[in-house]
């Protein structure tokens, strides 16, 4: 029995945990209120961002407590693969803080940073509020879920998964749209890192030391000083900070400068060894060393920028909602529904994060409890980034946000012609004033710089440069800003890698065993080998030509990757039904509805939409009659296919795991899973 005053001061402790918990909750609510009825003065972007860090701390305390408690049942004495299963390569128990740092960097790709500037264009509402609600109940959930069921199944891939509990013809489906989904994404995110990194000398640098400063990390914490986290953390730091400077020396300094100016060839050479060398060394000497090195910069960077927000607290410039939800908008054709969703996919909830999950991270889980931490709240960081993206993206004046994002062949070529129709659309800018921009940023015009990036960097830049340094340092936060742009997306193609290869193992030890064990060398290098081909000649081939490759899959890259997602929501609400939690199953049954109502509306469109801006087929027409390219007459028809067979292929996997939800809740199929056996842990409580 506890004496009373103990008691008491229990009782006390309990009670402001409580007021604290509903004063977050208050604050969070009315920060939302505040970004979603506003009207008349511009809302400060203070708002936003208080809003998603009260809503993703409420979400992981009370949301993802109740999923890890009532649905997944968590077992802090079970005792995971990575213990298991050792092997020193891919099997390797790790520290929490680690793995999370591998995680978070693995799934940060640039999707956070991409889709939502370019979803600016239906103003800030909307996306912040996908971003907010599909994060807490979608994203954060798909990872957390598909982490865990991994960890219970040997650490097994996505598509192996579908196949034992989905079932044959859903687990061969699934391996198929899986594969195919996951080139597309590799190629494409290597393709953004050589056009981010060719002909810049700083990014290239920078990015090419984290290479050496993670062998150092991993043997350090692997053989010289084990355990010793904060330690490596520290040195880590320390040289990531040196490398960026070393960048900024190495630009300025013409005869090194030229040493790492490369060409996009060069590049994607490159780029192709390092995905090769990522997915076949041991996980501990490269892949994950250099994942948690980068958080440090990932999350350093997003960091300092709410701290300028909190310093400079800018007025979010962008209207809540602008005239362009009608699907006339220029950055993009399509209306608010659906393609605000497709467009920034990641920030809420993204199909390759289940690849992670269920790819190298389930690999390094010391402890069960800790699949929480680094599913749901790896996720939750990562939707932050895409809150501060919409914020920078937003913080500009409108007049030069369209300006940098819309293509010349809807804005115009010529600077005051581009100027004149922009104004035109109630947004006024002036070629003399982006003429002014451009320069202070150090390019030559920042007119019809599409695709999103440049938009990001030039808000970043603008938000740093008001709160760190003054204008006089605009260039140098720019360009920063896009070697930060590229550290981002490079972390997906080693760790996609991976994964890719952990799946073709998967399918080929079907075959023949050996060539499923992970750590059998041969099977590791030709495997390895094997995805680094495919999405390899993708990319070599849209360098090569701007219209073949990747580049003609392109246009598929939102709809796969929420595609992909449908496809490990249905994974996961077949486990949890055959686990008898039916009562449970909308957690991921609800965003797994949403997903396939947005993504299969977002592919009719694309496939049949009559606006040639829209309809893959309706633009091959408008070329065939124009006379237009060959090439491009062939790519809107292949993406319309490629898009039709990726729906049916999803739509058999629904109908199969409809099928088994069925059959077990009415009795006629046995809820059999093929979870590993119970073995007790011997590792000690890791210590925060």
């Amino acid at each position: 029995m506890l004496p009373a005053r103990k008691r008491a001061t229990i009782r006390f402790l309990m009670k402001l945990r409580n007021l604290i918990w509903l004063s977050v909750g208050v604050l969070g609510a009315f920060a939302l209120a505040t970004v979603a009825l506003h009207r008349g003065e511009q809302v400060s972007a203070l708002w936003l961002v208080t809003a998603a860090i009260c809503s993703y701390a409420v979400g992981y305390r009370f949301y993802s407590k109740f999923i890890a408690a009532k649905v997944l049942a968590l077992d802090g004495q079970r005792a995971t693969p990575a213990e298991r299963l050792e092997n020193g390569r891919d099997f390797v128990p790790t520290n929490k803080w680690v793995v999370f740092g591998h995680h978070f960097a693995a799934i940060a790709g640039p999707g956070p940073l991409v889709g939502p500037v370019l979803a600016a264009q239906f103003g800030y509402l909307p996306g912040t509020l996908w971003i907010l609600m599909g994060a807490v109940f979608g994203g954060c959930v798909q990872d957390f879920v598909i982490l865990l069921f991994s960890v219970r199944r040997d650490g097994k891939s996505l598509t192996e998964m579908a196949k034992e509990e989905i079932g044959r013809v859903g687990g061969v489906v699934a391996y198929g749209s899986v594969m195919a989904i996951l080139v597309i994404l590799l190629a494409v995110c290597a393709l953004i890192v050589v056009n981010a990194l060719k002909q810049s000398p700083w990014g290239t640098f920078t990015i090419a030391m984290t290479i050496p400063i993670a062998l150092l990390m991993g043997i350090y914490l692997r053989r010289l000083r084990p355990g010793r986290v904060l330690e490596t953390s520290v040195l880590g730091f320390v040289l990531v900070l040196l490398a960026i400077w070393g960048g900024q020396w190495v630009s300025q300094t013409p005869g090194v400068a030229k040493y790492f100016t490369m060409s996009a060839a060069a590049l994607a050479l490159a780029i192709i060894v390092y995905g090769f060398a990522a997915s076949a060394l041991p996980v501990w000497l490269l892949l994950a060393p250099r994942d948690y090195l980068s958080t440090f910069v990932k999350l350093g960077t997003i960091g300092l920028l709410a701290v300028g927000i909190v310093v400079m607290h800018p007025a979010m410039r962008m209207p809540a909602l602008t005239r362009f939800i009608d699907g006339t908008g220029p950055v993009f054709a399509g209306k608010l529904f659906p393609f605000a969703f497709i467009t920034i996919a990641c920030g809420a909830i993204s199909g390759f994060h289940s690849l992670i999950s269920s790819g190298t991270t389930p690999k390094l889980i010391r402890r069960e409890t800790e699949s929480r931490m680094v599913g749901y709240g790896a996720m939750a960081a990562e939707s932050m980034v895409a809150i501060m993206a919409t914020v920078a993206a937003c913080v500009l004046e409108p007049g030069t946000y369209f300006a940098i994002n819309s293509p010349a062949g809807i804005a115009g070529q010529l600077p005051e012609k581009a100027a004149a129709t922009i104004t035109g659309w109630g947004f006024p800018v002036s070629a003399a004033s982006m003429g002014a921009l451009a320069q202070s940023v150090g390019e030559q015009t920042l007119f019809n710089r599409t695709g999103g990036a440049p938009a990001f960097a030039v808000g970043m830049a603008h938000i740093f440069s008001n709160s760190l340094g003054g204008q006089a340092v605009m260039a140098l936060w720019y360009h920063f800003a896009l070697m930060f742009e590229a550290l981002f997306i490079l972390t997906i193609i080693d760790a996609g890698t991976r994964v890719g290869r952990f799946m073709i193992q998967d399918a080929l030890g079907h075959l023949w065993k050996p060539l499923g064990r992970t750590s059998w060398y041969p099977s590791v290098l030709s495997t390895s080998g094997l995805i680094v081909a495919g999405w390899g000649y993708f990319l070599w081939q849209g360098i090569r030509d701007p219209l073949g490759g990747i580049n003609s899959l392109w246009p598929l890259f939102g709809i796969a990757n929420q595609l992909l997602a449908a496809v490990a929501l249905c994974v996961a609400t077949t486990i949890i039904i055959k686990m008898h939690r039916a009562k449970y199953a909308l957690v991921t049954l609800a965003p797994l509805a949403w997903l396939v109502t947005v993504t299969f509306s977002a592919s009719w469109h694309k496939i049949f939409d009559p606006d040639p801006r829209i309809g893959f087929l309706s633009q091959a027409r408008r070329l065939v009659e124009s006379g237009g390219s060959a090439r491009l007459i062939f790519n809107n028809r292949l993406d319309a296919v490629v898009t039709g067979v990726l729906v049916v292929m999803v739509t058999v996997i629904i109908f199969e795991s409809g099928r088994q939800w069925l059959g077990i809740l009415n009795g006629s199929r046995a809820a059999q899973l093929k979870e590993s056996p119970f073995v007790v842990t011997r590792l000690a409580e890791e210590r925060a």
